[in-house]
């Protein structure tokens, strides 16, 4: 008999068990599995390219052994020597199972590549950038005076330009006396102005007077996605704005499955700190090329991440924030040269990375506190940066609370039977009739709904390929004031619900969004499993929130701002219906964007905010759901559609919830409650 393996894609977490020698390309297809390929699997497309992962990944209970896959052949020779193939990659067509595998599928070799919503915000910030520019004119030497060149370049700028203490970078030293001597003794110089009352340093020199400009760059860090802003410093305008995955997500798609590869996997640590700087090297590199510009005007970079992100980029192995008391190497802020990064940009760029605020809650929600400014409302404000790891903050001019929530990539779209990353044919809004039962949806990319004229063509490029993160949480609230769902979260069935969309899938029911079998399309379910990975997220999500209340001494918030990529996507009503949030009037839940990223942004253009934040993190008061006996409580009853304990009078007063219970048992409809 021949054996059978586990083979589990990341990131899409779908898995399956195939025979020895069946090729990793057509384990994908067979799964639904999101792995491009032109040529048909004869190894001259490369699309294919996959990542096989080694060791030991406990979060999906395998480990991986060196021979998993099938050796290094003959055509992947061939292309690497004809076109080159990045150490590390298979292709998929090619390695075929030997054994228990874990494959990422990277980014370029996906079909829907994602598109990473983490945009710009327009935002007020005062410009007061680190790094100017300043022309002078520079006294030729003289043989009566004789001094060096870099002392009269130094003296020019203090007498023109009033800067004192002036030190210069070694890096200039090479090229100075010939870009001084190329105009006449007139130069530009780029002048880096430290934020913690360091000497200005002279960082670059151009002959003559120069009329362009000069970048900082300001990312936000994610556990998912790296979101970069491109700024130009002379006028705090940004030039370009991009993004990627996080090429980390193939040892762990939440940041306590990184932590224990780090721990079961001698070097893993650098491992993920390779893949991490490797992916930032390669972000920098495509936002210069898309705003074309050279990269080495690129004198400056904030970085905003959470705490496990943190230790990972900086090389620090994050072993001790996986167990209590949870203590980070440092929480303060870091100011560092780019080259210590290993990133690729001017030779004496500076690194400025926000502080930490506690063990997990990490400088993204010290962005956030400094984007939104929890300290400075007058009433109080719930601020939730939503995303696989949540930062909750919760305050106003009295105080401010903080606390992290470990949501998982649910809301993402991972590990959902249907789901996907934001990428063009993801559906990204639903509707369903409460009467008729039958659903209407928005897909990315195509502003029409799928009952209107035009959607079906409009929509023939791209097709219906799947639900994305905002698509899952609006398909369950709906599902929920449709009557599908009861508020235990169980799917009734065709008799219990009337429509032919329950169908029976196990032990439970699932409800049918869109079939597209008969035109080989996927056919796209919401299961019960579903429901139950995205309760458990928003039960996370509430219950820190809830806990932050409890701490503060009250049972409601004056208002409700969700900030992240996704959180920029949430409907308000949706999200309250489902019980992520709090209760509260609709129009007093905003939306901020990618709130954390702006806060990179203020801190690059404006270096007075740096210390206006380091201040600022010393004076919010952290709290650790881990050890917290409530949370749990909060947790359980949070797992309810919207919650079995908090009333949520508004939102009921306002939207129809109906009254049913599908745990009847026995009789093949409604299926007993797995307990």
């Amino acid at each position: 008999m021949t054996q059978e393996h586990l083979v589990l894609f990341t990131p899409s977490g779908k898995r399956g068990h195939f025979e020895t020698g069946t090729p990793i390309l057509t384990a994908a297809r067979q799964l639904g599995v999101d792995l491009d390929s032109v040529c048909g699997g004869r190894g001259i497309c490369s699309k294919c390219q996959i990542t096989p992962g080694y060791g030991e990944f406990s979060k999906h209970g395998v480990t991986v052994a060196p021979g998993a896959l099938s050796g290094w052949n003959s055509v992947e020779q061939r292309y690497k020597d004809k076109r080159g193939l990045i150490d590390g990659r298979r292709l998929g067509c090619q390695a075929t199972v030997q054994g228990d595998i874990v494959i990422d599928v990277p980014p370029e070799s996906q079909v829907h590549k994602q598109v990473v919503r983490k945009r710009a915000e327009v935002l007020n910030i005062t410009l007061n950038p680190s790094t100017r520019l300043y022309y002078v004119e520079v006294e030729e030497p003289d043989m009566h005076n004789p001094s060096g060149d870099l002392e009269r370049l130094v003296h020019a700028l203090e007498t023109q330009w009033q800067l004192k203490n002036l030190q210069a970078d070694f890096n200039i030293l090479p090229q100075m006396q010939q870009i001084l001597r190329k105009d006449n003794w007139t130069v530009t110089c780029a002048v880096h102005h430290a934020d913690n009352g360091i000497d200005p340093q002279i960082v670059h020199l151009w002959p003559g007077l120069y009329e362009g400009t000069i970048y900082g760059i300001a990312v936000d860090l994610g556990s998912t996605t790296i979101a970069a802003h491109l700024c130009d410093l002379r006028t705090g305008d940004v030039v370009a704005s991009s993004g990627q995955m996080n090429p980390q997500i193939r040892f762990g798609e939440d940041l306590m499955s990184r932590v224990s590869y780090a721990m079961m996997n001698p070097g893993g640590d650098k491992e993920m700190t390779r893949a991490v700087r490797d992916g930032m090297d390669a972000l920098f590199t495509q936002i210069s090329a898309e705003a074309e510009i050279d990269k080495t005007l690129i004198m400056d970079a904030v970085f905003v991440c959470n705490p496990v992100m943190h230790h990972l980029f900086l090389g620090i192995d994050p072993f001790e924030l996986g167990q209590a008391p949870f203590a980070l190497a440092t929480s303060n802020a870091l100011r560092l040269f780019a080259h210590q990064l290993d990133i690729n940009i001017h030779p004496s760029a500076r690194v400025y990375i926000l502080p930490c605020i506690a063990g997990h809650v990490g400088a993204d929600a010290a962005a956030v506190a400094l984007s939104e400014a929890p300290d400075k409302s007058d009433d109080l404000v719930l601020v939730v940066d939503v995303g696989t790891n949540a930062e909750i903050l919760l305050g106003n001019k009295e105080k401010v609370l903080a606390c992290s929530s470990p949501t998982g990539p649910a809301f993402e779209g991972a590990q959902i039977t249907s789901g996907q990353r934001a990428a063009p044919g993801a559906i990204e809004k639903v509707e369903i009739d409460p009467l008729t039962k039958e659903p209407k949806f928005r897909v990315i990319g195509c502003e029409l709904w799928s009952d209107e004229n035009g959607f079906w063509d409009a929509v023939k490029d791209s097709g219906i390929t799947g639900i994305c993160g905002s698509g899952i949480i609006e398909a369950i609230a709906e599902m929920r004031m449709a009557g599908l769902l009861d508020p235990s979260g169980l799917i009734g069935s065709a008799e219990q619900t009337g429509t032919e969309r329950c169908v029976l899938d196990g032990r439970t029911n699932s409800y049918v969004m869109y079939d597209g079998s008969a035109t080989g399309g996927p056919k796209i379910t919401v299961t019960n499993p579903d429901i139950r990975a995205i309760q458990m997220a928003k039960a996370a999500l509430y219950s820190g929130a809830r806990l932050l209340m409890d701490k503060f001494g009250v049972d409601k918030v004056d208002r409700v701002v969700l900030a992240g990529a996704f959180g920029a996507h949430i409907s308000p009503k949706h999200a309250m219906v489902l019980g992520m949030i709090p209760d509260v009037p609709f129009e007093r839940v905003t939306s901020a964007g990618n709130a954390a990223g702006s806060g990179a942004r203020i801190a690059l253009i404006d270096t007075s905010q740096r210390n206006a934040i380091e201040q600022t993190v010393r004076k919010i008061e952290k709290i650790e759901t881990a050890i917290e006996p409530k949370f749990q409580e909060h947790f359980v009853n949070a797992s309810a559609i919207p919650n079995s304990s908090d009333s949520f009078s508004l939102l009921k007063a306002t939207v129809p919830l109906p009254d049913v219970n599908f745990n009847t048992g026995g009789g093949g409809t409604g299926r007993r409650r797995r307990r």
